[in-house]
């Protein structure tokens, strides 16, 4: 009984892999693409062949709590040719977050190395921001690497970064 449902678990995961959509640039606003083009230019740049986004690149959600979606480009799964290192490093990998403005543009607020990130669920007061977690580089928080570094922040149509001490 147990092989059964393993094989039967084993079918399913390789139906939705073949039914998964490959990774189209083209299915987000200009503002995104223009965002996407930089793991294009990096790879390039380092003679790395031919990029390859991931299904999930690209993760569309409201952020600011303004009803529009918002975006955020992560790039943790893109690879880069045969390279492991164009878009992550001991820092983490490039993320990137663009809100969408009332015009109907986006515009980027974020754009740098995480380890990780967290979105907290969204709050019980309508039209709030949401707050990411963000697991940087031990750096930011005065430390070295391993060490833990955990900043917060509410996602506004303002852009930031985290700056090291």
């Amino acid at each position: 009984m147990r092989f059964l449902m393993c094989l039967l678990a084993l079918f399913v995961s390789a139906a939705r892999a073949e039914n998964a959509k490959p990774f189209n640039p083209s299915d987000y606003p200009p503002g995104v693409q223009t965002a996407l083009r930089y793991a294009n230019e990096e790879c390039t740049g380092q003679d790395g062949g031919e990029v390859t986004f991931a299904p999930d690149t690209v993760r569309k959600i409201d952020l600011t709590g303004d009803g529009r979606d918002d975006y955020i480009i992560d790039l943790s799964e893109t690879k880069c040719g045969d390279r492991e290192t164009t878009y992550c490093g001991t820092g983490g990998c490039v993320i990137k977050i663009l809100v969408t403005l009332p015009d109907g543009s986006v515009r980027e607020v974020f754009d740098g190395r995480v380890r990780s990130y967290k979105i907290a669920p969204p709050s019980v007061k309508r039209g709030a921001a949401r707050v990411i977690r963000f697991d940087l580089h031990g750096s930011f928080c005065g430390g070295f690497g391993a060490q833990a570094c955990v900043r917060q922040k509410a996602i506004s149509a303002t852009p930031f970064a985290f700056k090291q001490p």
